[in-house]
């Protein structure tokens, strides 16, 4: 039997990640968004999540055996959050169901499960590291919980398998997305070294000095496919990072050099990317211009504001992957590797000079 898969957010860090590896493995891919974007062999569904009978009439004649579901919608608080994105998912799972053709879904979500929502990140009682996926939810409301619970229910109702996979921040390809800091890293440097600004660390000693891991979308789309496919994995959450780790401390003058500037020393000053880019609208657009760029919209690019997030947290954070691994995902991406890829990509792209 052909297995075919629908991608919610197809056009995303993790979504088209995801898309390119069933693609090449010869699966039959849709991809749904609000305004879809054409994607070589992918089946383009416009649909909105948060509009129940026009997304029935979208996915009356999809029939996947397979649902990825690697987008969110931000929201200016978390009870926000929790409305908005768990209708979503609900709203997606009751439009498929009456196809009744679904075998498995896959949710992605992310450390917040560990590290608490956006509204109280990295604060209270937290779970010691490295996060393991035993480690209970957190005694807060969070949109996370609100989505897994939401599948939960339907693969109840409907009989279909489940993974949840969580990833920790997420380094691939994507324009307009809202957590990107790959891409974020990329801009920052080429703005630095083209108007000879310092390279300076925004993040805190803990981060710059502490061991931390990341996730490149490859591993976290090769741990989807796997779970999807193989019975062991059914029904369960897994944390997904690349399997090395790291200080900041090594990790931002290996940026440095693959951009060709120096590595301002930290000196545990904490100096967030959300003030020093504050007012580099004009200057990215006009480094596009004289680049030949294809996005000159620096908001389309960067988003410091998740960048900060993550680099200024006040605790070390790495994470357990000895679940999936005990099942039989071996996958392994040196992160180092994986900025580099990144950026080769963007250059590629015309994204960054």
């Amino acid at each position: 039997m052909t297995q075919s898969a629908l991608v919610v957010g197809a056009t995303g860090i993790a979504g088209s990640a995801i898309t390119r590896l069933l693609l090449e493995q010869g699966w039959e891919v849709a991809g749904l968004s609000r305004s879809p974007m054409p994607q070589d062999g992918v089946r383009a569904i416009a649909g909105d999540l948060l509009d129940p009978q026009t997304l029935g009439a979208a996915l009356r004649d999809v029939r996947p055996t397979h649902l990825f579901i690697t987008t969110w919608s931000r929201q200016a608080t978390e009870a926000e959050n929790i409305r908005v994105n768990a209708a979503m998912v609900r709203n997606l799972l009751d439009a498929l169901r009456p196809a009744g053709s679904l075998r498995h879904v896959a949710l992605v979500t992310g450390l917040k499960h560990y590290l608490g929502p956006f509204e109280a990140y990295g604060k209270g009682a937290l779970p010691d590291t490295p996060f393991r996926e035993t480690q209970g939810r957190l005694d807060i409301e969070n949109f996370y919980y609100a989505q897994e619970d939401a599948v939960f229910a339907a693969a109840k109702r409907d009989g279909f398998n489940w993974s949840v996979h969580r990833p920790h921040t997420v380094i691939g390809k994507a324009v307009g997305n809202a957590m990107n800091m790959g891409t974020t890293l990329a801009v920052y440097a080429t703005i630095c070294r083209e108007t000879g600004r310092p390279f300076v660390f925004p993040g805190s000693a803990a981060q710059w000095s502490g061991l931390t891991d990341m996730t490149d979308a490859r591993q976290l789309a090769a741990q989807m496919l796997w779970a999807a496919t193989t019975d062991a994995a059914a029904n369960e959450a897994f944390n997904i990072v690349n399997g090395d780790v790291f200080r900041w401390s090594w990790m931002w003058g290996r940026i440095a050099e693959w951009f060709g500037i120096e590595a301002v020393p930290f000196d545990s000053t904490v100096r967030p990317l959300e003030a020093q880019m504050a007012g580099d609208a004009a200057v990215w657009s006009e480094i596009a211009a004289r680049h030949g760029l294809v996005e000159p919209d620096l908001s389309r690019l960067a988003s410091p504001w998740h960048t900060d997030a993550d680099l200024g947290r006040p605790i070390e954070v790495v994470t357990d992957m000895s679940k999936s691994r005990r099942l039989g995902f071996t996958g392994y991406q040196p992160t180092d590797d994986a900025f580099f890829d990144l950026f080769a990509d963007l250059r590629a792209a015309r994204l960054i000079p």
